[in-house]
């Protein structure tokens, strides 16, 4: 099917009128509407959408996660080299409460470049698009992994705080444009499960960073740069396949109104020829954008008709770092120290996280599209809080008893597998999903900034935090968990299979305020329909209706 009709000549995008799927299958009969959905199902994993997921996470999410526990293992060899590098300069040994302000701002500034990278998406993003963006991203990853592999060499301990800081503009960018790019290439039915690949490579980026720590591989003193320069496989893997895939057809569509690059896009992450259907939906819900401007973050904070949403996302970011995850990440070696586990024991614990979280994604990713986002997610942070809880008794009381450090593990353990189930990867999917085309790359500004604000200030104070509050601590966490899931209880309606369009009308109760083009639209749509005489059946192909109607 041709879609050149599409587009006016001034550059502004034709809209098909807002005839819903459910309408069209409840006008067709009975044998044509099971081979709708069938079809429809068929064509749902592609192997282009598989490999653009796959590429995709490999190259940006997965370093985001490996970079989360790279610094674990290591930590007593940096520490006593960044104690090196201050007697050679100074003269003296470093202060012990220096070298541990110093290894904080190792560890979180990592969140600061997170921010700078999360910043620079919307300009970047808008120039070359979501898939140039990550390409153009794995630079900052490769110059970041050869400053860090090359510190102990130089002798600089400052090679490697700048490369943390690099590797964290990296870890900005790659999480605000690859849950986009997932989001807009496809189809509602699966949009969950797809998304849910950016949480599952980030555990499994954990995972591997914790496996090569272990002291038979990287994890000595000699070879923890080594670890470091592992960073440049992923990038160099994702530099070479990215280029083969296609652009987001969302975004060819309305931002480059480039129509026959959508179609050929769709056709290939959709594995299929006839792709009028998809690009009707899409056109549908997005026909109140009739010139397709990019929303700036302060226009989505003022819009009361998104107030809503933009909340609900303030909300899961802050929990989804401030529930105390990556402080296990960050300081698990001394949190199973402080439970009373052998030192030789530790390595291969700390291993067990990573397998453990690994396992409760892809478990999340498996049932995400039956059970729903809003279940995973108030489960996820109700359970975090039970075991929260528990582990603070079992740290509290592990002299009473030798078998209560172990339960303590239990608890850690728990407490990864709750978040991994829910909270870890569907807020990156909600973001996508709560806001327009024309919104998201603010949203997801927003999102990022909120997320590496939290990141900074967990991986800055929590060692201040469990010195002050010593066994205590993670009832602060449990707090944060708690907060979030009675929020998301009362607040977040389902999302699951729904479109943008039908989950902005979930929210318009909520905010008071529809968006003023769906109001036009409607009055629109009701004149229409009072004017208008009853159409024949065959009139539901696109192109009849561009001749029929233009909105």
């Amino acid at each position: 099917m041709k879609f050149s009709n599409l587009q006016s000549e001034g550059g502004a995008i034709r809209h098909p009128p807002p005839e819903t799927e459910s309408r069209k299958l409840s006008e067709a009969g009975p044998a044509e509407n099971k081979e709708m959905k069938v079809g429809r199902k068929k064509g749902d994993w592609s192997c282009w959408l598989l490999a653009a997921s796959l590429v995709g996470a490999f190259g940006s999410s997965f370093l985001y996660g490996y970079n989360l526990s790279v610094v674990n293992a290591p930590t007593p060899y940096i520490k006593a080299f960044y104690n090196e590098s201050w007697e050679r300069r100074h003269g003296h040994p470093i202060d012990p409460d220096t070298l541990t302000l110093l290894w904080s701002v190792t560890v979180s500034i990592f969140a600061i470049g997170g921010l700078v990278g999360t910043l620079m998406v919307k300009m970047i993003g808008k120039i070359l698009g979501r898939k140039n963006t990550l390409l153009v991203n794995n630079s900052f990853a490769i110059s970041a992994a050869l400053l860090m592999a090359c510190s102990l060499r130089a002798g600089t301990f400052e090679m490697l705080i700048v490369g943390r800081f690099i590797m964290g503009v990296d870890g900005g960018i790659a999480l605000s444009v690859l849950p986009m790019y997932l989001n807009e290439i496809s189809p509602k039915e699966i949009r969950g499960s797809l998304g849910q690949v950016t949480a599952i490579f980030i555990c499994v980026g954990v995972f591997t960073g914790q496996l090569l720590g272990l002291p038979e591989l990287l994890g000595k003193e000699s070879t923890w740069p080594y670890l470091f320069g592992v960073i440049v496989v992923p990038a160099l893997v994702q530099l070479v396949s990215l280029p083969f895939l296609p652009e987001s057809p969302h975004y060819l569509l309305f931002e480059k109104h480039n129509e026959a690059g959508a179609v050929k896009a769709f056709q290939k992450f959709l594995g299929k020829a006839d792709v009028s259907q998809v690009m009707e939906e899409v056109l549908a819900e997005s026909r109140v954008q009739k010139n397709i401007r990019l929303v700036s973050v302060l226009e989505l904070l003022r819009d009361p008709s998104v107030r809503c949403q933009v909340i609900t996302v303030l909300v899961t970011m802050a929990c989804y770092q401030l529930c105390g995850l990556n402080a296990i990440w960050f300081y698990t070696n001394s949190i199973f120290r402080e439970a009373g586990i052998p030192p030789r024991n530790i390595p291969y614990i700390t291993l067990s996280t990573g397998g453990i979280e690994t396992l409760a994604a892809v478990f999340s990713g498996l049932v995400i599209e039956r059970l729903g986002r809003r279940p995973l997610l108030i489960g996820g942070f109700g359970l975090m809080t039970l075991f929260f809880s528990i582990l603070t008794a079992t740290l509290t009381l592990q002299d009473r008893a030798p078998w209560v450090p172990y339960l303590s593990i239990v608890c850690v353990l728990a407490v990864i597998a709750s978040f991994c189930s829910g909270p870890g990867g569907i807020p990156f999917i909600l973001t996508g999903e709560l806001f327009q085309q024309s919104q998201r790359p603010a949203a997801f500004t927003i999102a990022g900034t909120v997320n590496w604000l939290s990141n900074f200030a967990v991986g800055l104070l929590f060692p201040f935090i469990q010195k002050s509050l010593d066994t205590y601590c993670f009832l602060v966490f449990a707090a944060v968990c708690f907060t979030g899931a009675v929020y998301l209880y009362f607040v977040l309606p389902e999302t699951k299979n729904r479109t943008h369009a039908e989950i902005s009308q979930a929210f318009a109760k909520r905010n008071k305020a529809c968006p003023p083009g769906e109001r036009a639209d409607s009055a629109i749509s009701s004149d229409e329909k009072r004017s208008r005489k009853p159409e024949p059946d065959s009139a539901s192909t696109l192109d009849g209706h561009v001749k029929d109607r233009v909105v």
